[in-house]
């Protein structure tokens, strides 16, 4: 399961993925534009000048101050993303299965450039574990997209055969924050297993992309069944960090309430902090499939507009 599947990458063809913020882009489109003139949305008033058309003076505003005021508009434009995937040997769980969380990122990374390919909006992709391995700039052109598959390709076929790479979240977003100069859209793939100790230095790397006037969305992907549910038989494991290589042999039931209440404590505390922060987070539980939590991601952000 090492390429990507083109058919699998197009059922979001005719869904538009719209921005909720105010980003940059190349051409006009159907994303808000900080680029102001006469075309599409209102913005705000300004005064009248003398010798300037009289179309878009606001008459209403006149007949109650008796000042000319003009309305300004925001131009439409196309959207630039960046897609953000933890490529940690923790996203490589469950292992074994026709799916794993890196496989579910990486298909649902390459859904999202099919359909912004379509858009005609400019998209790059970073990918890191410890460090950023690689993180292309946003660009349109069909030669980029080309570009973008193959690393994902590259990318799903290197991260199932190599073991204990760790993860860095918190380095990761201050690096892409810092390279990523244009207002964007960023779209995280993560399982968010970290150590809690550096939970606020995670909300600080996050803050820094809000920061920069990035909107940002958070997916969190997860084998809910296993991870959060800790849906196991009622027998001895061993089980093994796939990041450390650590081993802990234990009876699944005996320690199974406490497992989820700190568990979904801590997730819970993240989704409650990214609301704080503005930051959209998504449930992604790849048992569900990427196709229905996409559709139901695009769904939810047309209904916005």
């Amino acid at each position: 399961m090492n390429r990507i599947d083109k058919n699998k990458i197009s059922k979001f063809k005719n869904i538009d993925l719209l921005a909720k913020q105010v980003v940059e882009g190349f051409i006009t489109g159907l994303h808000k534009s900080p680029f102001h003139g006469f075309s599409v949305e209102f913005a705000e008033h300004r005064l009248y000048n003398k010798g300037e058309s009289t179309r878009h003076i606001d008459w209403k505003i006149y007949g109650k101050t008796e000042r000319l005021f003009t309305k300004k508009y925001e131009e439409e434009t196309n959207l630039r993303c960046q897609i953000v995937i933890d490529c940690s040997s923790s996203m490589l769980f469950p292992l074994n299965q026709e799916i794993s969380k890196l496989s579910f990122s990486i298909y649902s990374a390459a859904s999202l450039i099919e359909l912004l390919q379509r858009q005609r909006d400019a998209v790059g992709i970073s990918l890191f574990t410890d460090q950023l391995n690689l993180n292309t700039k946003a660009k349109a052109s069909k030669s980029h997209h080309i570009y973008l598959f193959s690393e994902l390709e590259k990318h799903l076929k290197k991260y199932s055969q190599t073991s204990k790479t760790r993860t860095s979240t918190i380095q990761a977003l201050h690096d892409i924050s810092e390279l990523t100069h244009k207002r964007s859209l960023i779209i995280i793939f993560s399982d968010l297993l970290e150590n809690p100790e550096n939970q606020n230095d995670f909300f600080q790397a996050l803050q820094h992309l809000r920061h920069n006037k990035h909107e940002v969305i958070l997916f969190h992907t997860i084998d809910k069944k296993q991870e959060i549910d800790f849906e196991f038989e009622n027998r001895p494991y061993k089980l093994i960090d796939m990041e450390s290589g650590e081993k802990i042999k234990l009876q699944p039931n005996k320690i199974k309430e406490e497992y989820n209440n700190k568990i979904k404590k801590y997730f819970k505390k993240i989704e409650l902090k990214c609301t704080d922060y503005k930051i959209e987070f998504m449930h992604a539980d790849i048992n569900k499939g990427y196709h229905d939590i996409l559709l139901k991601f695009l769904l939810k952000r047309q209904k916005m507009y």
